[in-house]
C-alpha cells in the first residue's frame, strides 16, 4: 500500500498529491509516469511524475477531476493509501545538451510541463515557459514555474490574467522576430499540441510533444495508448510518451480519445452518485 502524505488543491478541478513511493521515487526522472489504483477493485490510470524527493521517499501526482477514478482518489485524504502504484514508467524526457528552449504547458499539462523545465533549469538551459489556462481561476504553479524559467509567459483564454490569448500568439510572436531554441516542448490537450505544431512546422522549428492516451497496462501489450507517428504505429507507454510532434497524427489521436467519453462520463457520474449516497 502506498500512502497519501500530502494533499492539496490547486484549484477546483485540479488536486496534487505527494505518495510515499521510495522505490518509484529513487528511480524516477521527468517525463516518466506511473500507474496507479484507487482500491483492489479499481482500474489502472496512468499520471505522469509531477516531481520527486528521493531522500523523503516520496512522488507527487497532479490529476484533473474528469473521470470515476479521479473523483474516487481526490476522495482520498492525508494518510490513506493506494492499492498500487507502479514505476517510472516510459522514457523520460530527453533533455542533454539543451541550451535554449521553450517550454509550453496548457491547464493541468502544466503538471507534466514543470519538472520538465525544472529539470531544465539545473542543467543550465534558458527556458522559456508559456503557460495558458482558460481563465484565472485555474491558474496553477505559476510561482513554480517563474523560478525556473528565464522568460515566463502567462495567457488566459479570456484575459482575467496575463495575456490575453492562446500559446501559439506569443510563440509565433518570438519565432516571426527570428527567435529559435534547440526544442520547443509542449504538453498539453491535443488540440493545444496539434496547433503550436502547426505554428512551429511554418519555421521548421524542432518540436517535441508528450501524448497521454488511454493506457492499461504500461507496458506495450494492450495497444490502447497506439498512436500513429510518421506512418508508424507506436505505443506511447513504451516509445514515448514524448514524439516529434510533427509527425504525429493528431486528428487520428484525438477521433480515438473522443470514443470514450460516452463510457467515462456515465462512470463519473456513477461514481459521484455512490459518493453522494456514502455522504447521506
Amino acid at each position: 500500500m502506498y500512502k497519501i502524505v500530502r494533499k492539496k488543491s490547486l484549484n477546483p478541478t485540479v488536486t496534487l498529491m505527494d505518495i510515499e513511493a521510495p522505490l518509484v521515487a529513487k528511480k524516477a526522472k521527468a517525463g516518466q509516469f506511473i500507474i496507479l489504483r484507487v482500491d483492489e477493485d479499481g482500474e489502472r490510470i496512468p499520471l505522469t511524475v509531477a516531481g520527486c524527493d528521493p531522500e523523503k521517499g516520496t512522488v507527487t501526482i497532479i490529476f484533473q477531476i474528469v473521470g470515476a477514478t479521479t473523483e474516487k482518489l481526490n476522495h482520498k485524504e492525508e494518510g490513506d493509501s493506494l492499492q498500487d502504484f507502479v514505476g517510472p514508467l516510459g522514457m523520460p524526457t530527453k533533455v542533454e545538451g539543451l541550451k535554449k528552449v521553450c517550454v509550453i504547458g496548457g491547464g493541468v499539462g502544466c503538471a507534466i510541463a514543470l519538472p520538465v523545465a525544472r529539470e531544465l533549469h539545473k542543467l543550465g538551459a534558458e527556458v522559456t515557459t508559456i503557460a495558458g489556462f482558460r481563465n484565472k481561476d485555474l491558474v496553477i504553479l505559476e510561482d513554480e514555474f517563474k523560478a525556473c524559467s528565464s522568460r515566463f509567459i502567462m495567457m488566459t483564454d479570456d484575459g482575467s490574467y496575463g495575456e490575453k490569448g492562446n500559446v501559439t500568439a506569443p510563440l509565433k510572436e518570438m519565432l516571426e522576430k527570428g527567435e529559435r531554441f534547440d526544442e520547443v516542448i509542449a504538453i498539453g490537450p491535443l488540440i493545444m499540441m496539434k496547433f503550436v505544431c502547426l505554428t512551429t512546422k511554418e519555421y521548421d522549428q524542432k518540436t517535441v510533444v508528450s501524448m497521454n492516451p488511454i493506457m492499461i497496462d504500461g507496458t506495450g501489450m494492450c495497444g490502447g495508448c497506439r498512436l500513429t507517428v510518421g506512418g508508424e504505429t507506436k505505443f506511447a507507454c513504451v516509445d514515448g510518451p514524448d514524439f516529434d510532434g510533427h509527425l504525429v497524427d493528431f486528428d487520428e489521436a484525438m477521433s480515438r480519445g473522443r470514443s470514450y467519453q460516452p463510457f467515462e462520463r456515465h462512470a463519473y457520474e456513477e461514481a459521484c452518485n455512490l459518493f453522494k449516497k456514502e455522504v447521506r
